[in-house]
């Protein structure tokens, strides 16, 4: 007879006579003396030796991802410029805080200019430490200069020390979530194996060093575990206070660190309510004060079909592959760990218990019955395994959809799969709907099952570890190298400059020169302003062009041949045609254009300009060029 039981809250089927039995004599030997010490003893030395497990197997991911960055850049070894150029993009401008606090003569001194910073953005005084994420920086810095290692560590060593520790804090944070959910720590150690097998898939840490989501999400995971650990049965009143510390600190470190973080936590308030409505949960106390960019929303509206748009902010999401689908090719390398397989496996059965347990729970005593007539059933989810599933659900509808938010999804997949490889309840449900059901069996598969995979992973991919580890490259960028030593060499320390937002991060980062745009997109009069000075790969006119970058105090704006003539993207998403759309322009090349889109009064200010015609030497001058990039110094007198 299946009939429903309440416990802290989560509604369960009633288990059967046998179950019952079993439970009732563990019960039994956990009274005697005997019985009671030995399962204590053995509880605390598997405890001790899955916890030391836990901190080796992090701190080897750690020195693993350390090792294979020094190894593809010979870090050790290149120029300090070289190194500040390898942090691409956004990653660039993040570090040229923390150098910024560095060189700032005294910490005061040192907050003063991010709070009151003129650098960032030609013509405005920002304050940084409202506007970015930047709070870690600022934390390091003042470390660095507090603590007696500036003899012994560089300043860039202590950086990306730092990030790569909290790798090692990632995969333990990994490791315990599924130890928690499975109740061995055998699972933490599979689920840790599959995280550095699909390296590819899990992390990209090792080559986008300071970006925020190598911060944000070791901290996202501790907040899991914590969650996971929370929702446990019978929590004592200090375990449950500690618990909710850590998920409180956790959470708060998280947001400090990412600039997405609102997302995030608009996924897990529709976890909670989510198992809520299904009476999974127990009840609780979450408010959640939720906001985001107007252009987010544009992006969203325009991916999911909700009408095309012409919006420049909006388009420059869409055509960024990072912003595109999963590649089907994601789920060959996932599935050669065996780790996609082992997932859908336990995704599939656990489904289908949570449906039953949200069936069983919403229905009434009468469908109970009734149901209950057609014979015996055990269906048992606990809470902190039904948040999990919610969780992973849900991320992967978020990594599906944008291809940029997979590593959530994938490091959490070796969680779950991991969890329910190694997990009695996962195998006795599918030995009990193949009629093969015994508690030996289940004892059997839980742990034979994760120890061949381990073996599997062992044999097929240790060979290739140690050959990326053996592999020698070195940070090759001379055009790049030759640009920022000339800006260093051969303009004023209070220059402005315009261009690519990537590049002018670099700007930043390696001469402290002023930008009239940067790649922190989270702005609605930034995104104006870059619009406005990307007009110099649009079809205007060399006064327009002049006019809007001087509108901004620009000295000097830097050219890029890899913009101006693109070829990476196809007609449509390159950045000139986003450009021609939004100011009602048809695009270049064949193909075809709306109707109501015209040809351009003016051709391409970032060919023209090449030609020296006295249009444009009337007002923009070229002071340097290599084979990447053009320099052009703004006349003022126009």
């Amino acid at each position: 007879m299946i009939s429903i039981r309440q416990r802290k809250g989560v509604k369960t089927t009633e288990v059967p006579e046998d179950y019952a039995a079993q439970e009732a004599n563990v019960k039994l030997e956990n009274k005697l003396p005997s019985g009671g010490t030995s399962r204590r003893l053995w509880k605390l030395l598997s405890l001790m030796v899955g916890g030391t497990i836990a901190l080796c197997i992090g701190l080897l991911t750690s020195v693993y991802l350390a090792t294979l960055h020094e190894n593809d850049l010979w870090f050790s070894n290149i120029k300090e410029v070289e190194r500040e150029i390898s942090f691409r993009t956004e990653c660039g401008l993040y570090y040229s805080y923390y150098k910024q606090m560095l060189q700032a003569p005294t910490l005061m001194q040192g907050f003063h200019g991010l709070i009151y910073d003129n650098k960032t953005e030609s013509m405005r005084t920002i304050n940084l430490l409202q506007r970015m994420n930047i709070y870690q920086e600022v934390f390091l810095s003042i470390l660095y200069r507090v603590l007696p290692i500036q003899k012994y560590l560089e300043p860039v060593y202590f950086y990306i020390y730092t990030l790569f520790g909290l790798q090692a804090i990632y995969v333990t944070a990994l490791y315990i979530t599924s130890w928690l959910l499975s109740g061995t720590w055998l699972s933490g150690l599979l689920a840790a194996f599959w995280y550095v097998t699909n390296r590819i898939d899990t992390t990209r840490v090792e080559f986008t060093i300071p970006l925020r989501e190598n911060w944000a999400l070791p901290f996202f995971a501790i907040q899991i575990a914590a969650i996971t650990y929370f929702l446990r049965p019978n929590l004592r009143p200090l375990s449950e206070r500690l618990t909710l510390l850590a998920i409180f600190v956790s959470t708060f470190l998280f947001s400090l660190t990412w600039q997405f973080n609102q997302f995030m936590m608009l996924m897990q308030a529709l976890v909670l309510f989510t198992l809520d409505s299904l009476d999974m949960l127990p009840a609780a106390k979450k408010i959640l004060n939720l906001k985001s960019d107007e252009h987010i929303f544009k992006f969203l509206k325009a991916k999911f079909g909700f009408g095309a748009t012409r919006d420049f902010d909006a388009n420059l999401y869409l055509c960024e592959e990072a912003f595109g689908l999963l590649p089907f090719n994601t789920f060959g390398r996932l599935s050669d760990t065996l780790l996609f397989y082992a997932y859908i496996f336990v995704l599939s059965i656990t489904v289908m218990a949570a449906l039953a347990v949200a069936f069983h729970n919403l229905s009434d005593s009468a469908n109970q019955q009734s149901m209950g007539q057609m014979g015996k059933c055990t269906i048992i989810l606990k809470p902190e395994t039904a948040y999990n599933l919610i969780h992973t659900i849900l991320f992967g509808f978020l990594a599906l959809s944008t291809m940029r938010m997979k590593y959530l999804w994938t490091s959490h997949m070796c969680v779950f799969a991991s969890f329910g490889l190694c997990s009695p309840e996962i195998w006795e449900l599918l030995l009990k709907l193949i009629h093969l059901y015994n508690p030996k069996r289940i004892c059997i598969m839980r742990y034979s099952v994760p120890i061949l995979i381990l073996l599997y992973l062992g044999y097929k991919f240790w060979p290739g570890m140690m050959d990326e580890l053996s592999e020698l490259r070195e940070f090759y960028d001379p055009d790049t190298v030759e640009l920022m030593n000339w800006i260093n060499s051969n303009t004023p320390r209070k220059a402005v400059f315009a261009g690519s937002m990537q590049l002018l991060a670099g700007v930043k980062l390696c001469t402290g020169r002023t930008l009239t745009n940067h790649p922190h997109y989270e702005d609605n009069s930034l995104r104006e302003r870059t619009k406005a000075v990307y007009q110099i790969y649009a079809k205007r006119s060399p006064e327009d062009v002049h006019a809007l970058l001087r509108s901004f105090g620009a000295d000097y704006v830097i050219l890029e041949d890899s913009i101006c003539y693109e070829r990476r993207h196809q007609r449509g998403c390159r950045l000139r045609d986003l450009l021609d759309i939004a100011n009602g322009h048809m695009m270049d090349g064949p193909g075809e254009n709306d109707p109501d889109l015209k040809l351009a009064g003016h051709p391409r200010f970032c060919e023209e300009i090449k030609r020296n015609l006295p249009p444009y030497t009337a007002y923009f001058t070229r002071v340097f060029q290599n084979k990447t990039f053009h320099v052009y110094k703004l006349s003022r007198n126009k």
